[in-house]
């Protein structure tokens, strides 16, 4: 009869709700009906771990087994995952103000933050644009640069970057990227970037020689680079002495630099920015991740002031027409004041010092070890090399990931590159069972 339900369709609905209500199906399962995961090849790794709770450096799991965060999932949750400080603050935002327009719009807690911000971004920073993640944040930084020139009559469409680099997905970042892992499908659309090797002590001098000759053509539009740390290329790193005199270089041939700490700011590098740690500062700086503490979803990109009156004008083209919805989100602008108040603590500095220390102390005990290749530390990232040949995502990566979390740690091996990038919080037993774990795992070839 018509609008009658069958015996059939009544017992396949109560299937997919007791389903879709996890009746008899775990989280890992229920995830391979709909979900696509980010850097995941899905026929050889189909399967997903359900986490259900997160706090301070400890991760749950649907079993109930838990792992320590050696890596603030993904550089994020610094100050430990649901910190109560900042949880606090944003519950009381939430009851006054969650989103408004920022077109036309401001509050208080975007303000607020672009006060706090500016106390702690080196001293020639002056405006700051939201958006909404790092690759965004970083897509703003090249709109900028390359809109600067256009608006003061000049034709630069080259944009300079290091080697390996990684500076996220979106398709200006990926063109100043050099991962092909990444780029791959991709490369036929970039707009023009050369790359530039990441130089050392023996090589910058023969780097500025060519570097000097190619700015004098006049047609390079910025420079982008990680300062001191390239994350995504397994953590290699490269001296403050090396990387001053390219933006120097940079800077007498009026090409802007863009510094992108999304992954080391806030901290990491023993500095609030790494761009502390070098006496030329960035035109651009591009941020996110620990910006709100892994909260909360925001990007941030500052600039000079000098960077900002190219777009200040009469004419309303010269204005810089990029816009994200979720632009300068009050709770996500909360969850960063909340965080920039733990990042000045004295408590959380004295953290940042004494994970310092405990790096060290353990480098000096597994740097020899035959199977380690390289080690190298910057601040609280910590990074080694095992002496073995491995694919950036191949069996071999998999088994030594799979054996972390065996022990009850989540390290997310780069190919061959084990690195520790730990909350903050983490404690001296949690930290020593990380080394223990990395320690196990060089008997494992």
């Amino acid at each position: 009869m018509k609008g009658e339900v069958s015996t059939y369709q009544r017992e396949k609905d109560n299937k997919e709700n007791s389903f879709n209500a996890g009746g008899s199906k775990n989280l890992s399962d229920r995830d391979q009906r709909h979900l696509w995961h980010p850097l995941t090849q899905h026929k050889t790794h189909p399967k997903t771990l359900g986490i259900v709770k997160a706090k301070g450096v400890v991760l749950r799991d649907e079993h109930g087994k838990e792992y320590i965060d050696g890596i603030s999932s993904w550089y994020t949750a610094m100050y430990g995952h649901c910190n109560d400080h900042i949880l606090a603050r944003v519950q009381e935002q939430m009851q006054e103000l969650d989103q408004i327009v920022f077109s036309g719009f401001t509050h208080e807690p975007a303000v607020r933050l672009s006060e706090e911000l500016m106390s702690i971004l080196p001293e020639n920073q002056q405006k700051l644009f939201f958006s909404d993640n790092g690759s965004t944040s970083v897509e703003v930084g090249i709109k900028m640069a390359l809109q600067y020139h256009f608006n003061r009559g000049e034709n630069r469409k080259v944009l300079l970057a290091f080697e390996d680099g990684f500076h996220g997905d979106t398709l200006g970042a990926m063109s100043v990227s050099g991962l092909s892992v990444y780029n791959g499908p991709f490369e036929d659309f970039f707009i023009s970037v050369e790359r530039l090797p990441v130089p050392n002590k023996e090589t910058i001098d023969e780097l500025l020689n060519g570097l000097e000759d190619r700015l004098s053509q006049g047609d390079v539009a910025a420079f982008i680079y990680e300062p001191l740390v390239q994350g995504a290329a397994a953590m290699k790193m490269h001296a403050p002495e090396v990387l001053e005199p390219i933006l120097d270089l940079m800077r007498a041939h009026g090409v802007p630099t863009i510094a992108d700490e999304v992954m080391t700011g806030f901290g990491k590098t023993g500095k609030y920015f790494a761009s502390d740690q070098l006496d030329t500062k960035p035109d651009i700086i591009c941020l996110s991740k620990a910006l709100t503490a892994g909260l909360i979803p925001m990007g941030a990109t500052s600039c000079t002031q000098q960077i900002y009156d190219a777009f200040y004008s009469d004419e309303i083209a010269k204005g810089f027409f990029h816009g994200h919805t979720y632009t300068a989100n009050p709770l996500a602008c909360t969850a960063a004041l909340a965080g920039i108040e733990l990042l000045k603590s004295a408590e959380i500095q004295e953290n940042i010092q004494r994970i310092i220390t405990s790096h060290q102390q353990f480098d000096a005990r597994i740097s020899k070890h035959p199977k380690v290749k390289e080690t190298r530390q910057c601040g609280v990232i910590y990074a080694l090399d095992l002496n073995i040949e491995m694919q950036r995502y191949g069996n071999l990566r998999d088994k030594l990931f799979s054996y972390f979390m065996d022990e009850g740690v989540f390290l997310r091996p780069l190919g061959n590159t084990i690195y520790i990038l730990a909350p903050y919080v983490i404690t001296e037993s949690q930290l020593d069972k990380i080394y223990l774990a990395i320690e196990g795992s060089l008997e494992l070839f």
